[in-house]
This record gives C-alpha cells, structure tokens and sequence, in this order.
C-alpha cells in the first residue's frame, strides 16, 4: 500500500465516525421511539442535540489542535465518543439518550475538524488535493452505506446493538490514533491561544457579509438534509409501510444523488463559474423541492415521486455544498482554519435549528417533511442573489 493511500484509510476511518454516528441508527428511530415510549418529536431531539453539539464543538477543537499538537484532542474527542456510545446502548429512557447524543456530538466532532488540519501537515498543494479527495469520498459514501449497516444490525439485534457497534468503532478509531497515527504538529509549530485575537477574528467573520451570506447558502442547503434525515424514517415506513431495510435502500438512493452532483461540482464550476453554478443549482433545488410540495398538497406524490425529486434536488445541492465551502473562504487568507470551523459550526446549528422548528408540525406523513425541505431551498436560492457576480464567480 503507498503512504498516500495508508495515510487516506487513516484519516477516511477517522472521518467516518462522524457521519455513521448521525446515520447509522436512522432506520431504528421508529423502534426507539416505541421501546422508550417516546413521541416522533422527542425521538427527533436525539439527532438536534448531536447536530448542535457537534456544530458548537467544532470551534472548540480547532484552536486546541493548534496549541496543543492533533492527537490531544483526538484522544480527548474519540474517548467522549466512545463512553457516550456505551451511554446511548444502555439508556433507560429518551432523556438518557438524548443526553447520550449530545455527549457523542461533542466527541465525534474532533474527527470532523482535525483530519483536515492534519492533511495540511503532511502535504501541500496537489498532493494535499488528492488526499482530501480521497477522505472526502469516504464522508461522502458514508451516508449511503450508514443506514444499510444499520438495518443489517437490527436485523439480527436490536437498536441498541447499533450503538455498541459505534462504541467498536470509537475504540478502533482511539487504538488506530494511537498505534498508527504520527503527531503531525511539532512544537515548534504550534500556537498559543489568544483569546483576544480569537474574539476579534470571529466578529470580523460575522461581520463579513460575502462569507455569512455563502456560509447560510450552504446552511440552509444542508438543513434540507438533515430535515429529511429526522423525519424521513417514520415517514417511509409509517406512511409507505417500507421495512427498516427498505427505507435504508431509499436513502441511499437520496444520498447518491447528492454524491453524483458533488462529484461533478469543480469541472462544473471550472467551466461555467462556481457563482453561477451555485445559483443555478440553488434555483434548481428549490423549484425541485416546490413542485415536490405543490404535488404532496394535491395528493400526487408517491413514494417514487418523493424519491425522484429528492434525489433531483440532492443532484443540485451535490454542486452547492463544495462549492460554498470553498468560496466563503477564498478572501480569509491566514484565517481560513477559523472561518472553516466557524462556518461548520453555522451550518450544523441551522440544521439543529430547521429540524427543530419542523418537529411540532410533523404529523407521520411527508407533508411537514417536503415543506420545511422546499423552504430551505427557497432561502438558499434567495440568499445567492445577494452575492454580487464578481464575489461569486471565478474565472474560466
């Protein structure tokens, strides 16, 4: 194996814990809800309190993987994983385990944000680019394959099993950090906090209207996403009757849309200007997820309808999500490590926040679902007309 693919199956293991934390046990929500005699809505604060922590700890992570080398708080971050997940498989109630889920937010969220920083020590330039795309491909397929591994635990144990087999993957991923990754910030390398300079840095970026406004495209984008992730299993198999197995297949078919779009988002934007690519994906998501709404009031959305314009308007959020990313931090400059984690924290907080205001109104069927994902896509595709072109648009 060469060093570039040994180190892209270290940090795509590390990588993976995040992703496979918020999926894998989609398929058992319904399960949880009637084993802890949960309504829909409590069950769904499970995944609002791991999207919040996991957005707020990011900001966390980053300024002390720089201080204080990257395995301190990968230790510190996976060891939280690891006894949150044994909390989740023993909870007694939904409190518990919303607890739980909070605990492994703020664990799993050191495995976002340091294997990126780490690639910057290792390589620059090309070869940095290769190794992100390699670990990028990982998170990518992960919510594919999350759901499928799930239901294939409940198949044989209950949902509780799904947790233990996270706490397996928290102590391989520690065991790995330990015996197989280098510390790849020297000391001489490392910088202190300054709390002071943090603070200002920070109002800057929240003050800078051209990163917030691609931050909250992105945001809004991904929100969609997570709407769908928290409703999306009571929905397919209450009201469409699919089996845990059925709606874990559905998913993927979601998420692949998202994948293919993703991976034809840098030719797209080489060519055409990720500024207009990104509003002409966000016009089409929304129109995607408006005329899913309109069919869903008029009673004309089936289960292969829902599925098709989902998976259209994933395709078109697939070019949005990289490309934002990339053009909320071209003008930071020496703060763009800063600005990364605090646009992560942004996005995942929206999220928390969407599935949060959609949770009163859900009611079983894909109604509340379909109108709080197209709303989404209408503010994205709003919020891009107040980038100017020059801002939002590279050369070609």
């Amino acid at each position: 194996m060469s060093e570039m693919f040994r180190r892209a199956a270290i940090l795509g293991l590390l990588s993976a814990v995040g992703p496979f934390a918020i999926d894998m046990y989609l398929p058992a929500m319904p399960a949880i809800a009637e084993d802890l005699a949960s309504t829909i809505a409590g069950t769904q604060t499970t995944l609002i309190a791991f999207f919040l922590c996991f957005g707020l700890a990011q900001l966390v992570y980053g300024p002390w993987a720089d201080s204080a080398g990257r395995k301190l708080p990968l230790y510190f971050g996976l060891g939280v994983y690891l006894l949150a997940s044994v909390w989740a498989a023993l909870a007694p109630d939904i409190t518990n385990l919303t607890a739980a889920r909070a605990m492994q937010g703020l664990g799993a969220a050191a495995v976002m944000v340091i294997p990126r920083a780490i690639i910057r020590d290792w390589s620059t330039g090309t070869e940095a680019t290769r190794l992100m795309a390699m670990v990028m491909l990982v998170i990518s397929v992960s919510p594919m394959l999350a759901p499928l591994a799930g239901s294939m635990v409940i198949l044989v144990a209950d949902w509780r099993a799904i947790f233990w087999v996270m706490a397996v993957a928290g102590a391989v991923s520690l065991t790995v950090t330990a015996l197989v990754l280098p510390e790849t910030l020297t000391p001489a390398r490392r910088r202190p906090i300054a709390p002071a300079r943090l603070l200002a840095d920070t109002g800057y970026l929240l003050r800078h209207r051209g990163f917030m406004v691609l931050t909250f495209v992105g945001a809004f984008g991904m929100a969609s996403f997570f709407v769908f992730i928290a409703s999306a299993s009571f929905v397919y198999t209450g009201e469409f009757g699919l089996s845990p197995t059925g709606f874990s297949l559905a998913f993927a078919i979601n998420a692949a849309g998202f994948f293919t779009g993703s991976q034809l988002a840098s030719n797209a934007g080489n060519r055409w200007g990720m500024g207009r690519v990104v509003r002409g994906a966000t016009t089409g998501f929304a129109a995607s997820t408006v005329l899913l709404l309109g069919l869903a009031l008029a009673g004309l959305a089936p289960l292969p309808v829902i599925v098709g314009l989902l998976v259209a308007g994933n395709f078109c959020l697939g070019f949005v999500i990289p490309s934002v990313m990339v053009m909320a931090l071209d003008d930071q400059g020496e703060i763009a490590g800063l600005a990364s984690s605090l646009g992560g924290t942004l996005q995942m907080v929206t999220g928390g926040a969407m599935v949060a205001v959609a949770g009163p109104f859900f009611d079983g069927t894909a109604v509340p679902m379909i109108a709080v994902i197209a709303l989404c896509g209408v503010l994205s595709a709003g919020l891009t007309r107040l980038v100017p072109v020059q801002a939002a648009t590279v050369a070609t």
